[in-house]
């Protein structure tokens, strides 16, 4: 079982930066694929970006967004700049056990309970 516990979220205005961060419990983190998911009001729960030993990343957030991990300190982050008013949702974190990368919610099996990122224009 893990737990996963998303930070960070919060209002910023368009062109800033925040930083979230996802801690998880457990000892096998390492061996865990993170995500990130993001969802709009109305709208689908949506891929963000994963990581496993490399990052990939939605068209979306591809050359503004960060993945990565410290496996040490059992935590994945997710950089945000350049945020944009269509980035506005609740971010949730994820894990998957394995390495193979994967861009479906169903795919992963554990899940934050989410932080709202709000960008005003």
């Amino acid at each position: 079982q893990v737990q996963l516990v998303e930070s960070g979220g919060g209002l910023v205005q368009a062109g800033g930066s925040l930083r979230l961060s996802c801690a998880a419990s457990g000892r096998t983190f390492s061996s865990y694929t993170m995500g990130w998911f993001r969802q709009a009001p109305g709208k689908e729960r949506e891929f963000v970006a994963t990581i496993n030993w490399s990052a990939y990343y939605a068209d979306s957030v591809k050359g503004r967004f960060t993945i990565s991990r410290d496996n040490a300190k059992n935590t994945v982050y997710l950089q945000m700049n350049s945020l944009k008013p269509e980035d506005t949702a609740v971010y949730y974190c994820a894990a998957r056990a394995g390495q193979r990368v994967r861009v479906t919610v169903s795919d992963y099996d554990y899940w934050g309970q989410g932080t709202q990122v709000t960008v005003s224009s």
